[in-house]
């Protein structure tokens, strides 16, 4: 990982071998995440049973606790597009959610959706994008609502 130490409201994006799991830093060493069952540091390819999981629940852990032995980097990924909601207000919001179980796809609300709704008001999963244009899988719909907008809405969580 880089030697810059995460901000609150930063978005971690932590390396799982085939896919990426996200988190939001809350400051003092926390993150807050959505976390299927399944979800855990070194849980590799028994981590891909998060496909069939309906509900996840939002949980706060150390920020170690939720990265183990993984890559991972500060990655606010639509920075350069979304002007990022108030540091306090990502925060106050994440605190607000953990405990809550929520739907989990990993299709239309997984973890980096999570993570987007709460930096930028907007839920978006790039990795999803990319995997499936690169598998050629891409529907009309998922290619329609490709495009990053950043208008603010009332949040889906």
């Amino acid at each position: 990982a880089s030697g810059v130490k995460p901000q609150p409201g930063d978005l971690i994006e932590i390396f799982r071998g085939s896919y990426q799991h996200w988190a939001v830093y809350i400051g003092d060493g926390l993150v807050v995440h959505l976390a299927p069952p399944s979800e855990n540091p070194g849980a590799g390819a028994y981590s891909m049973m998060s496909i069939v999981c309906d509900r996840a629940r939002v949980t706060w852990a150390g920020f170690w606790d939720v990265v183990g032995t993984d890559e991972w980097r500060i990655n606010n990924i639509l920075d350069d597009q979304c002007e990022p909601r108030s540091a306090d207000l990502v925060v106050q919001e994440a605190r607000r959610l953990v405990g809550t179980e929520l739907p989990y796809s990993v299709f239309t609300s997984n973890c980096e959706h999570f993570a987007t709704d709460l930096r930028y008001g907007k839920a978006q999963s790039r990795q999803l994008l990319l995997d499936l244009r690169a598998a050629a899988i891409v529907s009309v719909g998922v290619l329609q609502d490709g495009g990053v907008t950043c208008s603010r809405r009332r949040n889906l969580y």
